[in-house]
């Protein structure tokens, strides 16, 4: 299953500030046993406890590249200020725009997630399951397939 659509709720925990050394502070999740999306890197939207919504991308996986192993769900918020530690925050999915992969260095990663961050953010304001952002702007379609997001503007 791509994961479109799917929900992941929780509480905020501390990671190890990859995220955040790399230029993309992340707020990280535990990934409920059996959670059906394949892992990779998905255009998202993010909901604080506040209910403030932000466009997001998040990478659903192990983090190959920096020897992790727990499977997590970690969230960077597109102009989010501020810590949410401790915090509730509910993640939906859209598509996915590629799989997870281990890279060389912390450099090819960080050059991949800037990548990552400028093809989510082409996407327009397609939320997850094609559901307009707050701008409402036009009717926007998104169709998710393996690893690529296609976006059409009526």
């Amino acid at each position: 299953m791509s994961g479109e659509g799917l929900v992941i709720e929780g509480v905020v925990t501390e990671g190890r500030r990859l995220g955040r050394k790399l230029g993309f502070p992340t707020a990280n999740l535990s990934v409920p046993e059996g959670f059906a999306a394949e892992d990779g890197v998905y255009a998202s939207w993010a909901e604080t406890e506040e209910g403030m919504r932000y466009r997001a991308m998040s990478n659903l996986g192990r983090n190959p590249s920096v020897g992790e192993t727990e499977r997590r769900l970690e969230t960077h918020l597109f102009g989010f200020e501020g810590s949410l530690y401790g915090q509730r925050l509910r993640v939906e999915l859209g598509c996915r725009i590629r799989s997870e992969r281990t890279f060389a260095s912390l450099e090819e990663l960080q050059a991949q997630i800037a990548r990552d961050r400028a093809e989510i953010l082409a996407l327009g304001d397609a939320g997850p399951a094609g559901k307009p952002g707050p701008s409402e702007r036009g009717e926007t379609e998104v169709n998710a397939s393996s690893d690529a997001c296609a976006v059409r503007r009526r």
